[in-house]
């Protein structure tokens, strides 16, 4: 994907891969990536944490208002 942008933040795996679910029934792309945060917290290696939600720019501001009305 190009130009991504970070479009919430979440507290786990699981919870992305809900989010991300309901994007991706809307047509929006989406991806998601363990945070610096949780990434340093467990020494670099990516076993849980916080999770970053990925969206292409173009589809911020739908994916956000789709997030916001669940």
């Amino acid at each position: 994907m190009d130009d991504v942008v970070v479009m919430e933040t979440v507290g786990s795996e699981a919870e992305a891969e809900i989010v991300c679910s309901l994007l991706r029934t809307a047509g929006i792309q989406c991806t998601h990536q363990i945070t610096n945060f949780g990434a340093g917290a467990a020494d670099g290696l990516s076993v849980g944490g916080p999770r970053e939600i990925l969206v292409r720019r173009e589809d911020l501001a739908t994916a956000l208002e789709l997030v916001r009305e669940r």
